[in-house]
């Protein structure tokens, strides 16, 4: 079984190894880096998964490189590494363009690719570019893959692991709303977050246009028309657009600032 390496050892490579081991993949079969040593330190006490001494390690060792780190030090965390042909590097950095990558990693394979923290539970929707088969397989361990065909359409896709953040955010208000009105806090978590997840069930499970599907819940003089009437009322819609146009916005004028 080929080793999967991790250079940075954060919260998003954490959540991958849980969702790797969890999948059932022997973690002797996983690699990680020093840095990041208290995340590192506790994935090996739980899981035993090996700890090299530097990075170059983690490179001579793997046949799947995961590149884990901030943006701003992508670049610079594979410079000087013994990069090797046939080799794979799969970055789950946001804003670091597929060709700066290879450059740094060559003569390594390179891709990219977004995973969110749902990874750990086998959940994460993870987009792909482009679509290689070894990574399309180690990634399908974490939740269905989304191959794009064009790196621009990736950049974009990318924004999505900010959407997953704001519906945290919209969980949070709606179960504050229903513990205000007097569920039990417990209640009004679980309530809300298996509302939001059924929601998400329904729309997953069919091509029927979202506001087919929505027109048919929003009955005429119904709680659902008069909560939605209430939401378009205060411009929530457009503030929903707005918030994607921002989220791209700051990654398009960071990978411009980067590599212009």
């Amino acid at each position: 079984m080929s080793v999967i390496g991790f250079l940075g050892v954060g919260h998003i490579a954490a959540d991958l190894v849980e969702g790797l081991t969890r999948a059932g993949r022997p973690p002797r079969t996983l690699l990680l880096s020093p840095r990041g040593r208290d995340t590192a330190a506790a994935l090996h006490r739980r899981h035993a998964v090996p700890i090299a001494p530097d990075n170059a390690a983690v490179v001579a060792g793997s046949d799947i490189v995961v590149l884990c780190v901030r943006p701003a030090a992508a670049l610079v965390a594979l410079q000087g590494l013994p990069w090797r042909s046939g080799q794979l590097l799969l970055s789950v950095v946001a804003g670091v363009p597929r060709a700066e990558l290879a450059k740094a990693a060559a003569p390594a394979d390179v891709v990219r690719a977004m995973p969110i923290s749902a990874a750990r539970l086998g959940r994460s929707p993870t987009t792909l570019y482009p679509d290689e088969s070894r990574a399309h397989a180690l990634l399908a361990a974490l939740g269905p893959v989304l191959p794009v065909a064009e790196e621009a359409a990736f950049e974009r896709a990318t924004i999505s692991a900010a959407m997953y953040g704001w519906v945290h955010a919209l969980i949070g208000e709606s179960a504050g709303w229903l513990g205000e009105a007097g569920l039990d806090p417990a209640q009004a978590r679980a309530l809300a977050a298996g509302t939001f997840a059924a929601a998400a069930a329904m729309v997953a499970s069919t091509e029927t246009p979202v506001e087919a599907m929505l027109a048919a819940l929003a009955t005429p003089g119904g709680i659902t028309e008069a909560g939605l009437r209430s939401l378009r009322a205060d411009g929530v819609p457009q503030a929903w657009q707005a918030a994607f146009d921002a989220a791209l916005a700051r990654v398009l004028t960071a990978t411009q600032s980067r590599f212009v």
